[in-house]
């Protein structure tokens, strides 16, 4: 299983919960390309709602059956996410992708379609945030890497809310 300490190993910072990064702290994260991880420490298995905080996506109800959200689960890991930020035409960085999906996940129409699931879970505040910044590496190319390994690991399942590969 991919833990905080496996993930500060390979070069991620940061480790902030969800609910200190929508209160202010979103100010440490690095306005530079890369990726980044969303990690539920807890072992319990989590609460789904019907009614996730997430805002709409081009009018779009980011909400998904509790049924889904139980199919998507991956028992066994601590990632429920993996994202990037910047790279071949993108000028987004870490803050800037970081603050939209926290923006999206307080309900406001953001564009951050991507991860939405995490919104849905009841302790999605708790959730802890690290990211890892890339000078020499497409971000696209290491979320590739790092969602197949993942893949790999948990029979052929994606992490929780990565929708595609």
């Amino acid at each position: 299983m991919v833990n905080r300490e496996q993930l500060q190993a390979q070069g991620f910072e940061g480790f902030k919960t969800m609910g200190e990064l929508m209160d202010g702290a979103k100010t440490q994260i690095p306005a530079q390309m890369g990726v980044y991880v969303v990690l539920r420490e807890k072992n319990s298995i989590p609460m789904f709602l019907t009614e996730g905080t997430g805002g709409l996506f081009k009018g779009k109800n980011p909400n998904v059956s509790l049924a889904e959200l139980k199919e998507n689960w991956v028992e066994g890991t601590q990632v429920v996410y993996i994202g990037k930020a910047g790279g071949s035409g993108s000028s987004a960085t870490l803050q800037k992708r970081l603050s939209q999906y926290m923006r999206f996940g307080q309900g406001a129409n953001v564009g951050h379609w991507g991860g939405r699931y995490i919104w849905q879970l009841a302790d999605s505040r708790d959730l802890v945030v690290c990211w890892k910044t890339l000078a020499n590496e497409a971000p696209r190319d290491v979320e590739r890497k790092m969602i197949a390994d993942f893949k790999a690991a948990h029979a052929g399942k994606r992490p929780f809310a990565n929708l595609k590969d």
